[in-house]
């Protein structure tokens, strides 16, 4: 699961991102230029825009997809990536 948000987003708001993937595995959150919404949580196929980090939904979407029934690979690692990250 890849959890994205416009750089522009309030670090406050960031914070609250990094406590709702704390701890978590398979879960990886970054920024990324040119989202359609502030936050952007996807997973294998199923995607949720947010307004808000606050927005309780994310919790579900962590809880319901990472490492959900729609993952090709379950347990694979996502580690071993070349190159620099653009975004």
């Amino acid at each position: 699961m890849w959890i994205t948000y416009q750089p522009s987003l309030s670090a406050a708001q960031v914070t609250q991102l990094q406590n709702d993937v704390r701890g978590k595995t398979y879960v990886i959150l970054s920024p990324y230029t040119g989202l359609p919404s502030p936050v952007v949580a996807s997973a294998w196929g199923k995607q949720l825009t947010l307004t808000s980090a606050s927005d309780g939904r994310i919790a579900t979407f962590i809880t319901t997809y990472a490492q959900g029934p729609q993952t090709p690979e379950p347990g694979s690692p996502c580690t071993g990536g070349t190159g620099t990250p653009t975004g």
